[in-house]
């Protein structure tokens, strides 16, 4: 790693490469042990970053807003790397709107807003950047990513760049072929339709409200902790099964909507999987359901 740190040094400036970085500060589980190594690259590095991780074999991890995360307390060994602030620039021309990984949904639904673009209302309250959102090909209120995105830049472990068009994205519930394939997306260009502004924000402020009241935004949590079972509403299975504000530790299903597990308050990743764990077991049990996880798990748990 002596080797791999020097030739990282030479690539990106000192602030961007921190050692043993505490991973809750980067996930909204507020949870997570140390990264080994953690880099915040800018877009015109990233191909040589990845070049130098690849050639080295080291092992690497990509994250966003790290809101769909759970990170082992043990924290992520390797080189974890950062979509973040430093890749959020978003840019708009007619009915196209380009953001970088990092970007953050809000801001690129924000940005489409005011030039009175439409069809990104339902991502403006999932708290992720739009490179993870695409990865996962994130939803809600009825839409998802794979209804706007136009095509997508990503980068290849070797740091080959390739631009995928829509189809090739092969988007499926809760999935994309950047996951399987390991691309790391680096930008997104957006394909939306002219609408009255004010029915754009009209629309946001209604779903924002619908967030607000449902969801407990309150406190630390990764969102919907698992996938939606065909038939069925996982919150409403959790409910049924009397799990309401069970807890584990510092971990709780959230009493305001099941489909939640939050941090409490003091919560250990090791609290909060086996929490997730324990409702899995007893929904499987009483209705025969198998909970999927839409959380990721990063580190050795």
């Amino acid at each position: 790693m002596e080797t791999v740190q020097k030739e990282l040094e030479r690539i990106l400036k000192k602030e961007q490469i921190l050692q043993n970085e505490p991973m809750d500060r980067h996930t909204t589980f507020r949870v997570g042990g140390p990264a080994d190594i953690l880099l915040q690259p800018t877009a015109e590095s990233l191909p040589e970053v990845m070049r130098c991780l690849h050639s080295h074999k080291v092992p690497v991890t990509v994250i966003g807003n790290g809101s769909n995360l759970l990170v082992a307390d043990k924290g992520v060994r390797g080189v974890v790397i950062e979509m973040g602030k430093q890749l959020a620039d978003v840019c708009i021309t007619k009915e196209y709107v380009t953001a970088q990984a990092g970007a953050l949904l809000s801001k690129v639904s924000y940005a489409a807003y005011k030039e009175g673009l439409s069809g990104m209302e339902f991502a403006a309250g999932i708290p992720g950047s739009i490179g993870g959102a695409v990865v996962m090909n994130a939803g809600a209120y009825g839409g998802e990513m794979k209804d706007i995105v136009h095509s997508v830049t990503v980068l290849k472990k070797d740091g080959t760049v390739l631009e995928l068009s829509n189809d090739q994205m092969e988007f499926a519930y809760r999935h994309s072929c950047a996951a399987e394939n390991e691309y790391l997306v680096i930008s997104v260009t957006l394909c939306l339709h002219k609408s009255k502004p004010e029915r754009i924000i009209q629309k946001m402020e209604e779903l924002k409200e619908q967030r607000v009241k449902k969801q407990p935004l309150e406190y630390p949590s990764a969102g919907s902790t698992f996938k939606r079972p065909e038939g069925y509403f996982a919150g409403k299975l959790i409910m049924d099964a009397g799990l309401s504000g069970a807890l584990v530790g510092g971990a709780q299903v959230s009493e305001k909507h099941c489909g939640f597990v939050i941090n409490k308050g003091g919560a250990t990743a090791a609290d909060i999987l086996a929490l997730i764990q324990h409702i899995q077991k007893t929904v499987k049990e009483q209705f025969g359901v198998e909970l999927q996880t839409e959380v990721k798990l990063l580190g050795e748990f």
